[in-house]
C-alpha cells in the first residue's frame, strides 16, 4: 500500500493491525473502544514523525492530550480483518495539533472510520498546555496537509 491515500497526499501510515475476537462486540463487530485504541496507537507514531518521541517526552518532562475527538463509523470490521490507520495533521496552533486519521480495511483498501481530534502539548508538572519548541513546531507545520473531507 502507498502511503497516500487517494486524494489525501501526505498521509502517512501509522498502525497496522488485526481485528482480534476479544475486539468484538454483542453484535460481532469490532467495539468501538477498540477504534479509539486503535486510533490512539497510530497517532503516537506521527506525534513521533515531527519530534514529539517517548524520548522527548520523558526528558522534557512533556506530553499530549486529546482535547477535542470525533469518530465517523463507515464500515464494519470483523475478526480476522486487516487494518491499516493512516494520519495527518491538518492545522497547527501554538499548543495544539488538529488531526486527521483513517481507518482502512488493510484488504479492501475500504474506509472503515475516520476519526478528526484535537491534542494540546501539555507541560506535565504544571498540568498545563505549553508551546511546542520552535524545531517540533517547524516540522509540524512543514508535514501540515490539506485533507479533502470524505
Amino acid at each position: 500500500m502507498s502511503n497516500d491515500t487517494a486524494g489525501n497526499p501526505g498521509m502517512i501510515e501509522t498502525y497496522r493491525g488485526t481485528v482480534y475476537p476479544r475486539h468484538l462486540d454483542h453484535m460481532d463487530h469490532m467495539n468501538v473502544a477498540y477504534y479509539v485504541e486503535k486510533f490512539d496507537e497510530g497517532v503516537w507514531h506521527l506525534f513521533a514523525s515531527i519530534g514529539l518521541t517517548p524520548g522527548y517526552m520523558r526528558a522534557k518532562n512533556r506530553g499530549m492530550a486529546a482535547v477535542e475527538m470525533n469518530i465517523r463509523y463507515m464500515r464494519e470490521l470483523c475478526a480476522g480483518d486487516l487494518i491499516v490507520v493512516r494520519s495527518g495533521i491538518v492545522k497547527v496552533t501554538g499548543k495544539s495539533l488538529h488531526l486527521v486519521q483513517e481507518m482502512l480495511n488493510g484488504e479492501t483498501g475500504e474506509l472503515a472510520a475516520l476519526e478528526t481530534a484535537v491534542a494540546v502539548h501539555l507541560d506535565r508538572e504544571a498540568r498545563r498546555a505549553t508551546p511546542f519548541p520552535d524545531d517540533i513546531a517547524a516540522r509540524a507545520q512543514a508535514s501540515r496537509i490539506d485533507y479533502k473531507e470524505v
